[in-house]
């Protein structure tokens, strides 16, 4: 019964039926903009100084979030990602990884030493990195390397 009366109501206006597409591009729209906001770039920014080593087997980690990056030179010096702060001693290294961890813990990320060490530095650089962060609370460890050999 009631599909006579639409064929009945369809047949006698001379209106071509259609459908308004506005509010889907709006919706469309709205979303686009919501994944723009919502969504985070990680950058991490390269001391070009610092040639990290090859790995093959070396595997990309998983988020990036939470990462407190140290540049280890190749004469040994340390220095931080943000600002290029190079660090004197050990104890300004342990600090600035503390001020670093509260600020992770602070967003609600779990706080991770990434560690990008010259392949020319020796090893003891490196080392004291990670005993400074260990002395600091952050016992979670990246390291960075290229996975394939860069010429």
């Amino acid at each position: 019964m009631a599909s006579k009366k639409l064929h009945r109501l369809a047949d006698s206006s001379d209106e071509e039926l259609s459908v308004d597409m506005s509010p889907m591009i709006d919706m469309v729209f709205l979303l686009l903009m919501f994944f723009l906001v919502a969504a985070t770039v990680i950058v991490v920014k390269q001391d070009p100084k610092v040639e990290p080593p090859v790995a093959k087997n070396s595997k990309k980690p998983k988020g990036g979030k939470g990462r407190i990056v140290i540049n280890v030179r190749e004469d040994g010096t340390y220095l931080s990602e943000k600002a290029n702060v190079t660090f004197g001693n050990t104890e300004d290294l342990i600090k600035y990884i503390k001020e670093q961890k509260i600020l992770m813990e602070s967003r609600g990320q779990m706080p991770i030493l990434h560690l990008r060490g010259d392949k020319r530095a020796a090893f003891r650089h490196s080392r004291t990195v990670i005993r400074a962060a260990a002395i600091a609370g952050v016992d979670n460890v990246i390291f960075s390397v290229f996975g394939f050999d860069k010429k």
